[in-house]
């Protein structure tokens, strides 16, 4: 079990005793160190650190940008990370930058192009990528794969890992109209990493995972029906604002780790 760690509750993160990882956002972390206060001592406490990028733009047209790439490297190695982790998204194009994950087109050249983007990525990493497809509020038309051939497809070809949030599960088929369910059993779970948790909230005829909000029941009842057909071997809470009081978060950990059937942390 493990929470997203954030300046705003490092102290929080700080005292859960059986904490075992937290996941960083990399761009977060100085390429020249050091690092953020407090996760230092969490390494020292044997807590693993794993950086999770948001500005690579895997899925971009153009190929990724080496600095960026250069950057995550470098943060893998500050942290002494097993791993590091990323999207399957755009964030930039044309020289103009989204400031948000956008999703792909479900199209061959969608395919090919993060494809090459993430062997770019593999060649200067010094550990393994997890990628993480994202929650989309719609799907760009005439996609000649759906969401499961599509991610299976990339990662067959660059075997990379699979970072499955759950919650981007539920609001993707919430949104679509479609069964969860049925894309947990077309998705290669045996190459998860870890898998995400977070809240989301309805507004304006969606459902958004904003991570802002509570773990909604179906989220959770999401992360047993996967758990029941293969327990990812780790899973992360993410919280980025509107930060509830300890007792509150401190729940939320604790029914993760009782639906997952792992140790509670709290």
């Amino acid at each position: 079990m493990g929470i997203g760690w954030r300046p705003e509750i490092a102290g929080f993160v700080a005292d859960l005793p059986g904490l075992r990882f937290v996941e960083v956002i990399a761009e977060s972390v100085p390429s020249a160190g050091p690092l953020p206060g407090g996760l230092d001592e969490l390494r020292a406490r044997g807590v693993t650190v794993v950086p999770h990028g948001v500005r690579l733009s895997l899925g971009g047209a153009e190929p990724v940008d080496p600095d960026r790439v250069t950057h995550l490297a470098r943060v893998a190695e500050l942290t002494g990370a097993p791993l590091v982790s990323e999207h399957i998204a755009f964030v930039r194009a044309g020289g103009l930058e989204a400031g948000h994950l956008l999703p792909l087109p479900r199209s061959r050249e969608a395919v090919a192009a993060t494809v090459a983007n993430v062997r770019r990525a593999q060649a200067e990493l010094p550990v393994p990528i997890a990628l993480e497809p994202i929650a989309a509020l719609f799907d760009w038309p005439d996609d000649d794969l759906d969401e499961a051939a599509f991610l299976t497809e990339i990662l067959d070809r660059t075997g990379a890992w699979l970072l499955l949030d759950v919650a981007n599960v539920y609001a993707n088929a919430r949104n679509r109209g479609t069964d969860p369910v049925a894309l947990l059993d077309r998705l290669p779970l045996d190459r998860i990493a870890y898998a995400h948790v977070a809240g989301g909230a309805e507004a304006g005829g969606f459902y958004h995972d904003t991570h802002t909000d509570p773990l909604p029941a179906e989220v959770l009842d999401l992360v047993g029906e996967l758990c029941a057909r293969r327990s990812p071997p780790a899973l992360l809470l993410e919280r980025d604002g509107h930060y509830p009081p300890a007792a509150d978060l401190r729940a939320e950990l604790d029914a993760l780790a009782a639906v997952a059937g792992h140790p509670v942390v709290t």
